[in-house]
């Protein structure tokens, strides 16, 4: 597995992922991305929560499902 961090000094910081505001401008359900990204509806809502971070498997597969890029899935300062 591959998990991609980003720190700041002593403490962890997450990524912002973009997931929720994707699934609401493309219109979709949680349900619909996970069919069409491959990626368990449960592992879909955790990563709308705030202190997630996902393996890059996991973006991999919901950019080729979502038809967009890695990098439209998350805010980060590195980007």
């Amino acid at each position: 597995m591959s998990y991609i961090f980003f720190f700041k000094k002593s403490n962890t910081k997450y990524m912002k992922i973009l997931i929720e505001k994707i699934i609401y401008e493309k219109n979709l359900t949680v349900r619909q991305v996970s069919m069409m990204s491959g990626v368990p509806k449960s592992t879909v809502q955790k990563l709308m929560d705030e202190n997630s971070n996902p393996t890059l498997a996991t973006l991999e597969k919901l950019a080729a499902g979502l038809k967009c890029k890695i990098s439209d899935l998350y805010e980060s300062d590195y980007k």
